[in-house]
């Protein structure tokens, strides 16, 4: 394995591809056992050969995107532990993508832990701060696409009745402002989304608090979108984990 990935760091750093000779001295490996290396990984489709040269092939470079797609989750998650920290609340990072919610990331502890996800999050937007702030960020064709899929339902005794209703809700929301709910998606829990523009994808940073500290949800929700404001571009190049 170790000797195979020399050869592929080998090959990586050869914009224009190498011959299996040069690859065999700079990885300082035996030309026989190069060969056969660099065999094996083109058959495995990490390498490609082109005119006697070698390059990277499509498996290598899925590899290295996947890294840096773990580098920005890591930053992403770093982002909300200190938000986390400072704030002293569950904060959370959400897409709208393929039609899907997507809650990328969560930061919280066992002090100030997150809400449960009782009831799946993807099939109740209508319900949780979260997916209200995403859908009242749809053009109205998204919109309705995504209530068609997931129709509105009561969960609990305080979730809103009716599609109606809640369209009304998602007009009213005002751009760049928290959306809030509670008690709609989980008794005993209040919360509050807000809406982040990065480019073309629907995004929301969200906290939440027990029902029981409800009087600190806004002035925390200010706090975070306070924060938010200062670290926007780490997150609007998260948006494409």
């Amino acid at each position: 394995m170790q000797r195979a990935m020399r050869l592929l760091e080998a090959v990586a750093a050869r914009e224009y591809g190498a011959p299996a000779k040069q690859l065999a001295r700079e990885a300082g490996l035996a030309l026989p056992t190069a060969y056969h290396l660099l065999r094996t990984l083109a058959h495995e489709g990490y390498l490609r050969r082109e005119k006697g040269l070698f390059f990277l092939g499509e498996a290598a470079e899925r590899l290295g995107s996947s890294g840096a797609q773990e580098k920005r989750r890591s930053a992403v998650n770093d982002v909300l532990a200190h938000w986390h920290d400072s704030i002293g609340v569950p904060v959370y990072f959400a897409v709208y993508r393929d039609g899907e919610i997507e809650v990328v990331c969560v930061a919280d502890t066992p002090g100030n832990p997150a809400v449960e996800e009782w009831a799946d999050f993807r099939e109740t937007g209508h319900a949780h701060a979260i997916g209200q702030c995403l859908l009242s960020q749809l053009d109205e064709g998204a919109r309705r696409d995504h209530l068609d899929r997931y129709p509105v339902q009561s969960i609990t005794p305080y979730t809103v009745r009716d599609e109606h209703t809640l369209l009304r809700r998602l007009e009213r929301v005002g751009r760049m402002e928290p959306v809030v709910e509670r008690q709609e998606y989980a008794l005993g829990t209040v919360c509050a989304a807000i809406p982040i523009t990065a480019g073309t994808t629907a995004a929301a940073m969200a906290l939440s608090l027990p029902l029981s500290q409800a009087d600190r949800l806004l002035p925390a929700a200010r706090q975070l979108q306070g924060e938010i404001g200062r670290l926007l571009g780490t997150l609007s190049i998260s948006i494409s984990i």
